[in-house]
């Protein structure tokens, strides 16, 4: 135990100490406008040279500074959730390895070095996804690690393409020039869809709740989901002025309707959690094909720290009430637990954009920004109601951990007597507070302009008081009417199942998968490439070898047909 601790005290401070380095660095490239770009060569044959590159701006310091953040707390408070878990080092070494991906990916300017950590990520996610090793997390595990290797298919195809344009890295500059730049623009997009499951590559993100608590908050928020977003803000420039925005705008509006959607129908406690991400992503993803990209980036980071603070207060419900996950039996919390609830509702009045609070400054912004462009009517009815939607099942999840009914606290004693947790709880409770304001400070020194009419400023205000009377009151009074969903249950289980997305990505498409693996396999590798390949040319080379054992054998029989063979071919050639 004590080595435990001290280990987690190590890691703390290292972690603390170049995150807060990252940070300052991060506002001081941005006061000043300087940007560091390091190259090494790591080896060189001949004329050909390998050269590492880095790139140290204000958005890689200040992305990099907050996920070693993230990323300390995190790993501080797995000292209490999986203190109990034999592999325990296991864990914090991949959990090592992870960040470790992710700050390549984040300081990398080349396509090449950004795909080693991009590979990096999907396959130590896949990892900690099946950490657990049963049937559920190896489901879980084998569709998130499928539905990613597509984004990795699109970074390979997109560098073959970048390096026609004269260079793998991202200072490519000049626009859009001609058809590479709209394949390239296309494959990027495709690879920072399935990395931050936009629509069709959804189901996975959920799915991926199957790893331990501590990962989701780290993979959520922070890393791996915001990897695609972060891919297309340094890529921008192959974006800009392509009809591949315009399917972005679309795809992501719709991503945050359906899982605003899909979250309001869902029981499990982490997994509405992973629907309130999604949501998320699509604003990143709608703001960021709008061509708001410091914007976008902005609410990368608000979003970041609010929502680790919430995986990690739902990790702590998790952890009092024995792995249990169902809401409806989580209620009255506050009574057992009063800081987490508090800490958990902060959160959650976060991510709804309540004002002073960090999730306001972006996503209010983001709102008025969104409301002020030139975006037709089905995209801004889309934002309009996944706001709604947003406060809907924040307010549900508020309702369920402040009043309810108290059916666990009956039955068995829940409490707050995990130290290392808590500290961690309450250092992301401040950030959630104040690191909204600062990082509006930081990244907008020079504020929008905002002009709207009283009815578009007041819109949102409007949408998410109607969900929150949804979200809150609509629980208590359907309590006794559960059975009025019965009339509806079609349509209920099409909105709760995301649009039949994990049915899609996983029965149809393996079914669909597997018959045409199976025709391959009958007709390529047991067909054609056994008659004209190894097995093929054994038997060639066998039967060749035999007649030639056979010549070469002190055999009389042998001798006496070869004279007669040759007899008759002497008294053909000269008669």
């Amino acid at each position: 135990m004590l080595w435990s601790i001290s280990s987690h005290l190590v890691c703390l401070v290292f972690l603390m100490s170049v995150s807060l380095t990252s940070l300052w660095a991060g506002a001081m490239s941005l006061d000043s406008g300087i940007s560091y770009v390091i190259e090494w060569e790591v080896v060189s044959l001949n004329t050909c040279s390998v050269v590492m590159t880095v790139v140290f701006d204000w958005i890689s310091c200040l992305f990099l500074g907050l996920v070693l953040f993230i990323s300390s707390m995190v790993m501080y408070y797995s000292g209490d959730y999986m203190s109990g878990d034999e592999n325990y080092n296991r864990f914090m070494y991949l959990v090592f390895m992870f960040v470790f991906s992710m700050g390549a990916l984040i300081i990398s300017p080349n396509l090449v070095s950004i795909l080693l950590g991009w590979d990096g990520l999907g396959l130590i996610s896949y990892i900690l996804v099946v950490y657990y090793q049963n049937e559920k997390s190896a489901n879980a595990g084998m569709l998130t690690i499928l539905s990613n290797r597509v984004g990795d298919v699109g970074i390979l195809l997109s560098i073959s393409l970048v390096f026609m344009l004269g260079g793998w890295n991202l200072f490519l500059g000049g626009g859009p020039q001609g058809p590479s730049f709209f394949f390239v623009g296309g494959l990027l997009c495709v690879a920072a869809m399935t990395k931050s499951a936009q629509i069709p590559f959804s189901a996975w993100l959920p799915a991926a709740m199957a790893a331990p608590t501590p990962v989701s908050a780290l993979v959520h928020s922070s890393t791996l989901v915001t990897a695609g977003v972060y891919l297309l803000i340094r890529f921008s420039e192959v974006l800009s002025g392509t009809s591949v925005q315009t399917f972005l705008l679309f795809i992501s509006c719709l991503t945050m309707f359906m899982a605003g959607l899909g979250a309001n129908f869902e029981f499990d406690l982490k997994k509405i959690i992973a629907l309130s991400t999604l949501s998320q992503l699509g604003v990143m993803m709608s703001v960021l094909a709008l061509g708001f990209l410091d914007l976008a980036f902005f609410h990368l980071l608000t979003h970041a720290l609010f929502k680790a603070l919430l995986f990690m207060c739902a990790g702590v419900v998790i952890h009092n009430v024995k792995e249990y996950q169902d809401i409806r039996n989580m209620g009255s919390l506050v009574s057992g637990m009063p800081l987490t609830a508090v800490c958990m509702n902060l959160a959650n009045f976060a991510l709804c954009g309540m004002p002073f609070l960090a999730g306001f400054y972006s996503k209010d912004l983001i709102l008025e920004v969104s409301f002020m462009s030139e975006i037709n009517f089905i995209s801004v009815l889309l934002f309009i109601l996944s706001t709604g939607l947003t406060v809907s099942y924040t307010f549900r999840l508020v309702y369920y951990s402040l009043s309810g009914l108290p059916s666990f606290l009956g039955s068995m004693s829940v409490g707050e007597n995990y130290s290392m947790m808590m500290s961690s709880l309450m250092v992301l409770s401040m950030a959630a507070v104040v690191g909204g304001a600062v990082l509006s400070w930081v990244v907008f020194p020079d504020p929008y302009m905002i002009c709207l009419s009283l009815v578009w400023k007041l819109l949102a205000l409007v949408v998410s008081g109607l969900g929150a009377v949804l979200g809150y009151i609509g629980n208590m009074v359907g309590a006794g009417y559960r059975l009025k969903v019965l009339s509806a249950y079609s349509w209920v289980v099409f909105s709760g199942s995301m649009w039949f997305m994990p049915l899609l990505s996983t029965l149809k498409v393996t079914l669909w998968s597997s018959r045409a693996a199976g025709g391959l396999l009958a007709a390529g590798d047991k067909g054609w490439m056994e008659y004209f390949g190894a097995q093929g040319g054994t038997a060639a080379f066998v039967s060749g070898s035999l007649v030639l054992q056979v010549t070469q054998s002190n055999m009389v029989m042998v001798y006496m047909k070869s004279l007669f063979f040759w007899l008759i071919v002497i008294f053909f050639v000269f008669i």
